[in-house]
C-alpha cells in the first residue's frame, strides 16, 4: 500500500475547504483516509493553513509521497517534503565506487568477412561513379 498526503475537499458548493490527509493512493480523493494531518481554507484572506507538523513528518518518514498541492503548502510552512535519507555502509561504499574514475574501455576491432569487404568497396565505387 502506497500512502499519499493529499487534500480532501469539504465545504459547500463554491466554498471550498480542504483537509490535509494521509490516504491510500488507490482510494478516491474524498474517500477513506488513514489520518487527518491538518486543514486549508483558501476562502479567508489571508488563507488559513493549519498542519500538525509531527504527524506530517511521521508519515513522510514512513515513505508517504505528498501531492503537488500538498507539497506546495508544506513548503510554504517550511516543512521539507523529502523523507530523511538514512545511508547504510553498503550504500556509501556503492556511491564511492560510482564516483571513482572508470578505466578507458578497450575498443575491440572486429574482423570483417571478405565478402562484406568486397561489397563495401563496390558500393563506394558506385557512389563515386554516380557523382562523376
Amino acid at each position: 500500500m502506497s500512502v499519499v498526503i493529499r487534500l480532501m475537499r469539504a465545504g459547500a458548493k463554491k466554498r471550498p475547504f480542504y483537509r490535509m490527509v494521509a490516504a491510500d493512493s488507490r482510494r478516491q480523493r474524498d474517500g477513506r483516509f488513514l489520518e487527518i494531518l491538518g486543514h486549508y481554507n483558501p476562502i479567508v484572506r489571508p488563507f488559513e493553513l493549519v498542519v500538525h507538523q509531527d504527524k506530517v513528518e511521521k508519515w513522510l518518514s514512513r515513505g508517504a509521497q505528498p501531492s503537488e498541492q500538498a507539497a506546495s503548502l508544506l513548503r510554504s510552512l517550511g516543512i521539507s517534503t523529502r523523507a530523511p535519507v538514512i545511508q547504510t555502509e553498503a550504500a556509501v561504499a556503492t556511491a564511492k565506487k560510482k564516483a571513482a574514475p572508470k578505466k578507458a574501455a578497450r575498443r575491440v576491432v572486429r574482423k570483417v568477412s571478405e565478402r562484406k569487404a568486397r561489397a563495401k568497396v563496390t558500393r563506394a565505387r558506385k557512389k563515386t561513379a554516380v557523382k562523376a
